[in-house]
């Protein structure tokens, strides 16, 4: 991410990652992945003993975190807990900036009661880097490697955060015979690029234009995973259950534009809605962008709820 000083710094890390999921966490993020560092370290080890080969079809052939290939690279992936019949397993997606490690805490507690797997993208976390700059068909190809040799033939509910929402969403319509539920969690909106364009216009200065131009950079590609993250209508993916978290509150750090960018980003998660007949949305009271952070109560019970609903209509 561009951080051309060091107020913008700042303000990416409050308000940035808020509009496109690119930029450093919250300092309770932060905080949250350093306790979660010792469980992704004894995951690790789990997987040295106990991990075995692939391509059962049964979403369980290992549990920990370990590094597959996928499309010629090698991707960082981590799996934890058992589901039964034809529960989904659940994929945990996080934002831009963020690799497995910022969805360990939820990821630990989701575990108990279903099979759960997170992964890298290229260009974060553990992973390989990308070769070149990527398209929503790239990431999409990645996704599906992954899904094929942690989730075998078993259905999937795909949880993602920020830009990991957006990925989700742009996924599911095209793949309808593996996805059965989605959970957006501040998902990055549909026309991001549009959105800021008109919330913050050519005329503002200083930190409000640093972060216009800072998000249309990062959108076109400057950003750890080289990722372009274009503009685009939504499509359906069929009547399966969606639910829709936004942040309550993420703009205040923008006095003069944050109302507009706030009604930007409430209208973006109401497009989402049009995903599926079962779409929900909800606000998360007192949250921020993190919403798994701030909030993972109610994160949990969001994935929990779509994944009962995706199994009843299994």
């Amino acid at each position: 991410m561009l951080k051309t000083t060091a107020v913008a710094a700042t303000f990416c890390a409050v308000a940035g990652a808020g509009i496109v999921g690119y930029g450093e966490t919250t300092a309770q993020a932060a905080q949250a992945q350093a306790q979660d560092q010792d469980q992704a370290q004894s995951a690790s080890s789990t997987a040295a003993r106990h991990g075995h080969g692939y391509g059962h079809g049964d979403g369980h052939s290992f549990s920990g975190t370990k590094k597959i290939r996928v499309g010629g690279y090698s991707v960082n992936v981590s799996c934890s807990g058992r589901s039964a019949g034809r529960k989904p397993v659940v994929v945990l997606m996080a934002g831009g900036d963020d690799g497995l490690d910022t969805m360990a805490g939820l990821q630990k507690t989701l575990s108990e009661k279903a099979r759960v797997c997170s992964y890298d993208r290229l260009g974060e976390g553990e992973s390989d880097q990308p070769q070149g700059t990527q398209t929503i068909d790239d990431s999409s190809r990645i996704l599906t490697g992954v899904l094929d040799r942690v989730t075998g033939d078993r259905p999937v509910v795909l949880a993602g955060h920020s830009l990991g929402g957006l990925i989700a969403a742009r996924y599911a319509p095209d793949h309808r015979d593996r996805v059965k539920g989605l959970v957006l969690m501040d998902a990055t909106i549909p026309a991001l690029t549009a959105g800021v364009s008109k919330a913050i216009p050519d005329s503002a200065t200083g930190m409000a234009a640093e972060l216009r131009d800072q998000t249309i950079a990062v959108n076109e590609g400057q950003n750890p995973e080289k990722f372009i993250i274009a503009d685009a209508e939504v499509r359906s993916a069929g009547n399966i259950p969606v639910q829709i978290i936004r942040h309550e509150s993420q703009y205040a750090e923008v006095p003069d534009y944050g109302p507009a960018l706030e009604e930007m980003w409430a209208e973006g998660q109401e497009q989402w809605r049009t995903l599926s007949g079962r779409s929900r949305i909800s606000v998360a009271a007192g949250s921020g962008h993190y919403i798994h952070v701030d909030r993972p109560d109610i994160a949990v019970k969001a994935i929990q709820r779509v994944t009962a609903q995706a199994t009843a209509h299994s």
